[in-house]
């Protein structure tokens, strides 16, 4: 049974600023804010949202980049009770339609840069208001400006009651790589549950600094970038974007950053850069956290080679469990393991019966614990098919060892079944990407003319190297059963992947069927 030391996110803000006032919360650029500062600005925003009539259990949205605002603004939301929805901003205007309309959100914070996409959700959506982070040309009754707000004509109410527990604090957007997104209900408890865990298995203090240039609008950023430095007592650094990295890099130098989160695209574009000198011996890292995607056994070996001084740590999450579910530990790694469950949580592995399987078979993994959410936005029956007695079915396909560690084999969803028997697509990417001059590979199935499943591999590869088609499909005939070789393999420049770095796999399925590739 984990406790909880807080009740909400505004209480954590509180005992920062009255433990420790001026120590530096944010950096960002050449601005720094201070725990006090923090509070004060939420505090002044939370009466705003107020001002402007929204009450508890209202939904605010926001479409908002890196940003101290972001920040300020999601607090500032759940500490009133309204409920926080952070949109992916590299969606376009009908998507933006579709999540609000969906979690019918009365206000929308947003940044003046996607203007463009969104100044026009007043008409088609429930929104009355948006808050625009920045400069604003066109401010009117309906569109205020976050940077005027005038603190001493809000007056000082504070809300009658803070939030408490399992109160739901946000909505979060699954990636809808099938279909429309689905909102994942969180609670405080869901959320902060992460916290206690990752503080333990981390080993986190209010010494560490931690860099923020993945999007905030993602689980993965947002519970472990944001939410966890400040549960902490610790600072955060926050770059807009992870472009240009030679920026994130210095940023990372400069100020002092001890832990760095990433996705395995940037982990593979790091092995791959040329890092000054200066970097490597001057830099002050213990801790790389990776998530989003499976790393390769030669990425990771690769990895530790090259940072000597730093632990590159593999965890495994998902929207729907807060989002961290398992992680190694500083004390055993194991290669291709996501490690063991965070404490309080329960994995199993079952068949399609929902019974356990033992140890080293393959099945569903099941988790149950105080990071399950509370269930989709509007999807009662989705939710009764992914939430059952308590325990979330994951949809990824692992197994365990005998320590309780998981291993991921696949999505069950990119299962290949061909000629009657299962095909794990990650095993055969693990050895394309093994061989020389790939970047990074992804395995899909596509129907043919029989109905079965043929086994198809996209391959991108390195900068300015040349693979040759037969090459590759030699090599894997020495090492994979024939039934799970590849009958075709596109080399391609760049393959599509999501805001993490997840390869879209159904968008190569819709180009597969559109002929895009047709040879």
């Amino acid at each position: 049974m984990l406790k909880y030391k807080y009740q909400n996110f505004y209480e954590i803000i509180a005992s920062n600023a009255s433990n420790n006032p001026k120590k530096i919360a944010l950096f960002m650029d050449d601005t720094k804010l201070s725990n006090l500062k923090l509070k004060q600005d939420i505090d002044t925003f939370a009466r705003f949202l107020e001002f402007s009539g929204i009450k508890k259990g209202d939904r605010v949205a926001m479409i908002i980049g890196n940003s101290i605002q972001f920040v300020v603004s999601f607090f500032a939301i759940t500490k009133i009770g309204a409920i926080a929805i952070p949109i992916n901003i590299f969606l376009k205007k009908g998507e933006f339609e579709y999540i609000l309309n969906d979690c019918e959100a009365k206000l929308l914070i947003c940044a003046p840069s996607f203007a463009k996409e969104t100044k026009d959700l007043l008409k088609t959506t429930k929104i009355q208001k948006i808050v625009w982070t920045d400069k604003y040309d066109d401010l009117d009754e309906n569109n205020y400006s976050f940077a005027e707000m005038d603190a001493t004509a809000l007056g000082d109410n504070e809300p009658e009651s803070l939030p408490t527990l399992d109160e739901l604090a946000c909505i979060i957007y699954t990636s809808g790589t099938t279909g429309h997104p689905k909102g994942a209900m969180l609670s405080f408890r869901n959320i902060l549950s992460n916290s206690v865990g990752a503080i333990e298995v981390f080993g986190v203090t209010d010494k560490d600094r931690f860099v923020v240039f993945l999007p905030m609008f993602h689980s993965f950023t947002l519970s472990t970038t944001v939410l966890l430095p400040l549960f902490a007592g610790a600072s955060m650094v926050i770059i807009k974007s992870v472009f240009p990295f030679a920026n994130v890099l210095k940023q990372v130098l400069l100020k002092r950053v001890t832990v760095f989160l990433g996705v395995p695209t940037l982990y593979n574009s790091l092995l791959k850069a040329k890092i000054p000198w200066y970097f490597m011996f001057f830099n002050k890292v213990r801790l790389f956290i990776s998530g989003g995607a499976p790393l390769s056994e030669a990425s990771l070996n690769e990895f530790d080679k090259k940072f000597k001084k730093s632990a590159l740590i593999e965890g495994y999450g998902l929207s729907e469990c807060s989002p961290v579910v398992s992680a190694n530990t500083f004390a055993k790694q194991k290669p291709l393991s996501v490690g063991p469950a965070f404490p309080g949580y329960i994995v199993k592995i079952v068949n399609e019966e929902m019974v356990e399987l033992p140890n080293g078979d393959i099945g569903e993994i099941i988790v149950q614990g105080d990071n399950v959410m509370q269930g989709y936005l509007n999807r009662p029956d989705a939710t009764d098919e992914t939430i059952i007695n308590g325990w979330l079915k994951t949809g990824d396909l692992g197994k365990k060892d005998d320590e309780g560690y998981i291993y991921i084999v696949d999505r069950k969803k990119d299962l290949i079944i061909s000629k009657g028997i299962n095909v794990y697509p990650r095993e055969i990417e693990e050895w394309i990407a093994k061989f020389e001059g790939v970047d990074s590979a992804a395995v899909v199935g596509i129907k043919s003319e029989t109905n079965d499943e043929e086994v198809v591999a996209f391959i991108q590869p390195k900068e300015d190297i040349s693979l040759k088609e037969m090459e590759i499909k030699k090599y894997l005939k020495s090492h994979l059963a024939n039934f799970k070789l590849p009958k075709s393999i596109y080399i391609v420049e760049e393959l599509p992947k999501n805001a993490t770095g997840k390869v879209l796999k159904r968008v190569l399925k819709e180009q597969i069927a559109k002929g895009d590739f047709a040879k």
